[in-house]
């Protein structure tokens, strides 16, 4: 009887449990109305998170790519920024005048704004991209302001075989704001029979949305692009269709060899040893410096003269002139280092040094 009891005892004592257990939970189920959806949290699932941005923005971006006749990209750009309280002078826009070896020649750049904000164009090569500055150095602007930026690009299609190409992104990777809203048409003065787009990050395989298609135009759109995600336009023309000029290429950043590599590489490496050891006259190391500039000047001059400042490559002239250069400049530096050092141990006070030359 007394394992008969006990075992009675605890099957009780659990019945108490779970039935108090469904007592608490009924008031939370009586509550809420049939088909009514829980209040976020009390189910265990959290949230949707916040929207990550809450700056500055682009809510609309619309292109148009016009090709002509003469083989000439002409683009029309319509930005919608969004300043959001922060003060800015503008916008700066990024085009590519280089990819690779291949030069592309950007031209006739101007810009307005529909809603009257700065204006004033600015261009500058840097690197690999025209920078194209939008605005006024010396105004403000804030809230949501539209600009419309016009340019040409020459020498955009690469001719083939039996067929032209134009590889293009639309509105660039270079933006550090969400694009909420983006668009390009592609327009052509025959009909556009292979025309293709591509969304997101660098190398991105996310097809964009096709809106309407025409004979002579068809328009791609994409919502929600991220910072840095961009749309790349593909066209495939029939040969002779217009007029392909041929591309332009450029020789690579580094077109030395292992020789020209290594003499810089030494040259780096004797600089630390100037300070350690007697270092040569200074007349020396002004000589040394300024025949390595001449080597520079002598090896970029043709690429410069050719394609401009920002088309210069280095071939092993230019590396061995940057070595010229960096001993050079190391053996000025360490000469006026002990110098300064020498005067200063000859004042009064000072150590008093006879019969040293710092010459």
């Amino acid at each position: 009887m007394p394992d008969v009891r006990g075992r009675v005892r605890r099957s009780a004592t659990i019945a108490g449990v779970l039935l108090l257990l469904l007592l608490l939970g009924l008031p939370a189920c009586a509550g809420r109305p049939a088909g009514a959806e829980p209040a976020p949290g009390a189910s265990g699932v959290a949230p949707p998170p916040e929207p990550p941005y809450r700056g500055e923005s682009i809510p609309a971006y619309d292109v148009v790519l016009t090709i002509g006749t003469d083989g000439v990209l002409y683009v029309r750009e319509t930005i919608t920024y969004d300043f959001d309280q922060a003060g800015e002078h503008g916008i700066v826009r990024h085009v590519p005048f280089r990819r690779g070896d291949r030069l592309f020649e950007v031209r006739g750049v101007s810009s307005s704004s529909s809603t009257g904000a700065p204006a004033r164009v600015r261009t500058t090569r840097f690197l690999h991209d025209v920078q194209i500055s939008v605005g006024d150095r010396h105004r403000e602007v804030r809230g949501r302001q539209a600009y419309v930026i016009e340019y040409e690009v020459r020498r955009a299609f690469t001719p083939r075989a039996d067929h032209d190409d134009l590889l293009w992104d639309a509105i660039g990777t270079s933006w550090d704001v969400p694009i909420g809203n983006a668009a390009v048409r592609v327009q052509a003065p025959v009909p556009l029979r292979h025309a293709t787009c591509r969304a997101g990050a660098p190398r991105a395989t996310t097809r964009c949305l096709r809106d309407r298609d025409g004979p002579y135009a068809i328009d791609f759109v994409q919502n929600a692009l991220a910072p840095h995600e961009g749309m790349r336009i593909r066209v495939r023309l029939p040969k002779h269709a217009i007029a392909v000029p041929p591309p332009r290429y450029v020789p690579p950043r580094w077109t030395g060899d292992w020789t020209g590599t290594a003499v810089l590489a030494l040259a780096l490496a004797a600089v630390p040893l100037l300070a350690r050891r007697p270092a040569p006259r200074r007349e020396a190391g002004a000589g040394l410096a300024a025949a390595g500039t001449l080597l520079v000047v002598a090896d970029a001059g043709d690429d410069v003269a050719a394609s401009g400042p920002w088309a210069f490559s280095l071939g092993d002239r230019c590396l061995a002139g940057l070595a010229l250069m960096i001993v050079g400049v190391g053996i000025l530096c360490v000469r006026r280092i002990r110098s300064a050092r020498f005067a200063a141990e000859d004042r009064p006070g000072g150590l008093q040094l006879v019969g040293r030359d710092v010459n």
